[in-house]
């Protein structure tokens, strides 16, 4: 089976277990988003899951539009029925996050964690990093996020890809793939990218980084 269609199928299958365990916004997204000062903006909800993170946009001040998007069906599906029940306006859409489904230049703010991690090749994560520089307007802003050897779970100092279980109610394991990152080889890959690194800090176990949209002709 291809590995990203697994990672889809994976959190379909999960989907709503999962999503009635991740109620509330991470504060390091909620700093990101309380640090912007836009007008009429877009804002990106990369790998949304059940959107508790597009809530947060939706209801940022000068956000004017919000889009969802994920892999998963089954996840958006939770998405559209947060949205319902808390009465905010987001644009769900499905897509692969290593290929945006996004014109140029679209986004002013984005939302792009817990997601990276999930992807199962350098060149899929290093492609969504392209594509979410391609989508950013040249003065936007995203929080990009991965799970990393700093975590107090791993012993291991150097990247490296594994499985970690989730148990559905009855008992049932379900194998989630991730990559976990380095913190230089996260640096690597951001500086490989076309997204412009304005500033990075390692917080409850996770890499987080601040970037900009690829300047004109940079791309």
């Amino acid at each position: 089976m291809n590995r990203r269609r697994a990672v889809r199928d994976t959190y379909d299958r999960i989907a709503a277990h999962f999503a009635s365990t991740r109620e509330y916004a991470w504060p390091e997204v909620e700093a990101f988003l309380a640090d912007r000062d836009v007008e009429r903006a877009v804002g990106l909800d990369l790998g949304c899951g059940n959107c508790r993170h597009a809530q947060l946009l939706a209801e940022s001040a000068g956000i004017e539009r919000t889009i969802g998007l994920d892999v998963s069906r089954g996840l958006l599906e939770t998405g559209r029925e947060r949205a319902r029940e808390r009465g905010f306006d987001v644009a769900l859409v499905q897509g692969d996050a290593a290929a945006l489904p996004l014109a140029d230049d679209s986004i002013d703010v984005a939302v792009y964690v817990a997601t990276l991690h999930h992807l199962p090749t350098r060149a899929a994560r290093l492609a969504s990093l392209d594509e979410l520089a391609r989508v950013l307007v040249p003065d936007g802003r995203a929080l990009v996020s991965a799970w990393s050897t700093a975590h107090d779970r791993f012993d291991e100092t150097e990247g490296f890809d594994t499985t970690v279980e989730w148990t559905l109610p009855g008992g049932e394991t379900v194998d989630r793939f991730y990559h976990i990152y380095d913190i230089a080889e996260f640096e690597r890959d951001l500086a490989a990218s076309d997204l412009e690194l304005l500033e990075w800090e390692l917080s409850s176990g996770n890499c987080y980084a601040t970037v900009a949209g690829a300047e004109p002709g940079e791309a």
